[in-house]
């Protein structure tokens, strides 16, 4: 799968190229590849329990799909597959060009492969990239959360999940599931920006060949409740680079190779991301800089009833 450009190359020389023509993918340890730029379909797009079909998710999801934005992000939680795929026949785009990720809300209640079908038939597919258990915290003991994977094992080996990874997962969560896997995650997606950058799971991931997914990647200029030195940084690189501080923000993301999600829901937004983040590349000394001043204040967006205030997990 290569329809959004070559495969992310970090450059060890730390030039930034002039233009980089392409949104790049990553190379996933399955063999399969991931653009690293994606359209999420949570926060703004989110429905949750509602039964109303909402035709304004169908028409920016759309537009973001016409955008570009070939990777959509989506849940079963987020009570909008629906729309997901409406928009996804609407685009008119190539199925084999588009990357369509779903994810599994572990409850007792229900069968895993019973919510895989419905997650494809609310889709209106055969097939998504990518399948991840949303979050561990659903499944109460160790023992559920490796049943669980298990059954994720089983739906990519009937060729219907191409790869399968997690969500909101911790080391411990993730040195859970290892124990027992017959196939190792392909990604983890988690809250993670410059106040938020999880000690050392990064470093974990890497040894285990796990790629990283950033959702909440802006959180320093979104959250007025997140003060730090991020934004005055982002400001200064932003006039640098003519960009904006958002998408000095995303590209922070890729150049430490992680793919990133934005949710925005204006068209404009959506169109100069495309045309603006593949331009530049920031420096390795500028991607450091970022991250050391964010180390100096801790803010967590989601999941903070599970978190203390000082737990930068």
């Amino acid at each position: 799968m290569n329809s959004m450009g070559a495969t992310y190359q970090p450059d060890a020389s730390g030039t930034p190229p002039k233009q980089l023509p392409y949104i790049p993918n990553l190379k996933l340890n399955d063999g399969n590849e991931i653009p690293m730029i994606a359209y999420g379909l949570g926060s703004a797009n989110y429905k949750g329990d509602s039964s109303n079909f909402d035709q304004g998710i169908v028409d920016i999801t759309t537009k973001a799909i016409k955008a570009g934005y070939y990777h959509l992000d989506g849940a079963e939680v987020y009570g909008n597959e629906e729309e997901l795929g409406a928009a996804i026949k609407q685009a008119g785009v190539p199925r084999e060009k588009l990357y369509v990720v779903t994810k599994l809300h572990v409850t007792k209640k229900q069968n895993t492969q019973e919510a895989f079908d419905r997650s494809l038939k609310k889709l209106g597919l055969d097939y998504v990239d990518l399948y991840l258990i949303h979050s561990p915290y659903l499944a109460d003991t160790p023992a559920e959360l490796q049943a669980v994977w298990a059954d994720l094992e089983a739906i990519k080996a009937s060729g219907r999940a191409r790869s399968i990874g997690v969500s909101n997962f911790l080391q411990e969560h993730l040195e859970t599931v290892l124990k027992t896997a017959k196939v190792v995650p392909a990604i983890n997606q988690i809250e993670f920006h410059p106040y938020l950058q999880h000690g050392d799971l990064l470093d974990f991931h890497r040894r285990h060949g796990i790629a990283v997914s950033c959702y909440s990647p802006l959180t320093p200029i979104t959250r007025q409740d997140a003060k730090g030195p991020i934004p005055e940084i982002w400001r200064r690189l932003a006039t640098k680079y003519g960009v904006s501080e958002s998408e000095i923000g995303l590209r922070w993301c890729i150049d430490q190779g992680l793919v990133v999600l934005t949710t925005s829901s204006k068209e404009d937004r959506l169109v100069k991301y495309m045309s603006k983040i593949p331009a530049f590349k920031l420096t390795p000394k500028e991607v450091e800089e970022i991250a050391e001043a964010g180390k100096t204040v801790h803010y967590r967006a989601y999941w903070t009833d599970r978190f203390d205030a000082n737990d930068r997990r």
